[in-house]
């Protein structure tokens, strides 16, 4: 039975709804009340007993009132919740949190994720991806099948939680909390979906879903990729559309699709596959593509999340950067990302920019992260420099890479600074390493003027160094640092060598004739 029309009728006010936000007046009014909601929800917190936040009218109060923080700033009171105390970021206690990347100290972040967060921001954030897609494909037969959903787990590196708080993957969170009645629309099965051990889940993944009718895909993209391939192995065909015949649309987001898109159209019928770009963070469910081939993806703006937009380059120490409302920011900007939200963060730094690609409505991409970058040398390199510049050196020269990574390598008496790429290849360039880097350098050159200028002439940035690491050397660094498994991904660029160089040693490792550059 297709229950599409039914879904279509049913998400149909979730459309309407986002009119009232599409331009900046609405917007404004949008956010402001969103804003009013969440400082009156939380006004007994500690944090609102904290910052006053039951006599604050008004968000030009807030700002002044409430300092910008990161995750060091409140880590304490992160760990009071997850130590069982209540009322403290937001109402209640708090059983559910996403274990994250860790931050500059090395420690693994812990963001909590409450019921609020759950019910407003991210099944709501589902509701509006589905209601979008449904829309932008009239044709769609969605539910006439299941989704596979990729799912981490709740290994973590805690020692003690309080009883009842569980504590891994968001994705494990939201498999795990997702109704019974859900559980008729995905696949694989709660038991199989949160497995701690990646090399037995993968296969588990597999055989589960061939069993079934996939109309749809969610995860990431590079992720998804090792569960397909696992799939066509099993199924002994080369196209996933022999196994899943009905299957239409990849929701996908975490990283760049671009680097990854010959890939799955290499194993896709491409006549039948639509993608969907999403932005769904550990801290919220934020954005989700509206249009078809368009740039950027619609800020939602009514789903428990009040956004604020500070300088790029702000001092991440300064508790009032010069931070704007949703409302007021300019089209074409970069700004690193602010919320406040129904989890209980304020005004927090989520480490990510977003480069502003409309005002009305608001839509958004992904720039990179704030400490995901090389500016080693004046260059000023950010990710989305690093993921289009990967994707046109692929283009030119017919290469595919399962995964990759940047670092500096400092100039020494003898030679000048340059780029180190690390890359695993599903396919090797045609040309080589040197024409790979040669398309790379032309990429981004042209993709950044600060980079441009360095490598002007070479006087003071070589060429960049292509460096391909052994196969399952990206995964085995992942499995070291406890985020195999989980969606989790590898920083694209770094300004220090830690990733890179240990990278390094993997691979030389499980390679008996070292590294290939």
């Amino acid at each position: 039975m297709d229950f599409t029309p039914i879904a279509r009728k049913l998400l149909g006010g979730r459309l309407a709804r986002a009119t009232a936000w599409e331009q900046p007046e609405g917007l404004e009014q949008t956010q402001r009340r969103v804003l009013r909601w969440l400082l009156h929800r939380a006004r007994h917190t500690v944090a609102g007993q904290r910052h006053g936040f039951g006599y604050l009218g008004t968000y030009e109060e807030f700002a002044r009132r409430v300092p910008a923080t990161g995750y060091e700033g409140i880590r304490s009171d992160v760990m009071r919740m997850v130590a069982g105390q209540g009322d403290v970021l937001w109402p209640g206690k708090v059983r559910r949190f996403a274990q994250s990347s860790g931050t500059s100290g090395g420690k693994s972040k812990y963001i909590p994720v409450t019921d609020d967060g759950l019910r407003l921001n991210h099944f709501a954030g589902t509701r509006d991806t589905v209601a979008r897609y449904l829309q932008l494909y009239p044709d769609s037969r969605l539910f006439s099948g299941r989704a596979l959903i990729l799912g981490g787990s709740f290994a973590n590196s805690l020692d003690n939680p309080a009883p009842g708080v569980k504590v891994g993957d968001l994705s494990a969170n939201l498999i795990d909390a997702i109704p019974l009645a859900g559980e008729i629309f995905r696949v694989p099965s709660r038991k199989t979906a949160l497995m701690a051990d990646w090399e037995s889940k993968l296969p588990a993944i597999a055989t589960e879903s061939m069993r079934h009718n996939i109309t749809n895909l969610s995860g990431v993209p590079s992720w998804f990729l090792t569960v397909l391939r696992k799939v066509l192995e099993l199924a002994g065909t080369d196209s996933i559309h022999d196994v899943w015949p009905n299957l239409e649309v990849f929701f996908h987001g975490g990283i760049a699709f671009g680097p990854y898109r010959e890939q799955y159209r290499a194993i896709t019928d491409a006549s039948r596959m639509r993608y969907l770009e999403t932005y769904n963070a550990s801290e919220g469910f934020f954005a989700v593509a509206d249009t078809i081939g368009g740039s950027g993806m619609l800020l939602l703006a009514d789903n428990g999340v009040f956004y604020e937009f500070a300088p790029a380059d702000a001092d991440p120490a300064d508790p009032h950067p010069q931070a704007l409302p949703a409302w007021a920011v300019r089209p074409g900007e970069v700004y690193s990302l602010l919320i406040s939200s129904c989890n209980g963060l304020w005004r927090y730094a989520i480490g990510d920019t977003v480069r502003i690609e409309s005002v009305a409505p608001l839509r958004v991409s992904i720039a990179g992260r704030t400490r995901c970058f090389i500016n080693a040398f004046g260059e000023e390199l950010m990710v989305y420099n690093a993921e289009e510049a990967v994707a046109a050196a692929c283009a030119a020269t017919g290469a595919e890479v399962s995964d990759y990574t940047a670092a500096p390598v400092y100039a020494t008496s003898g030679s000048r600074g340059r780029h180190q790429w690390l890359l695993e290849w599903v396919r090797e360039p045609q040309g080589g390493a040197e024409a790979f880097a040669a398309a790379l350098d032309k990429a981004l050159c042209a993709a950044n003027s600060d980079y441009q200028a360095k490598r002007q002439g070479g006087i003071f940035l070589d060429p960049p160094q292509i460096t391909a690491v052994a196969p399952g050397t990206f995964a085995r660094w992942l499995a070291e640092t406890g985020r195999l498994g989980g969606q989790r991904k590898v920083p694209r660029l770094a300004n220090d060598r830690h990733i890179a160089d240990r990278l390094l040693e993997i691979s030389n490792d499980q390679s008996p004739e070292g590294v290939r550059q």
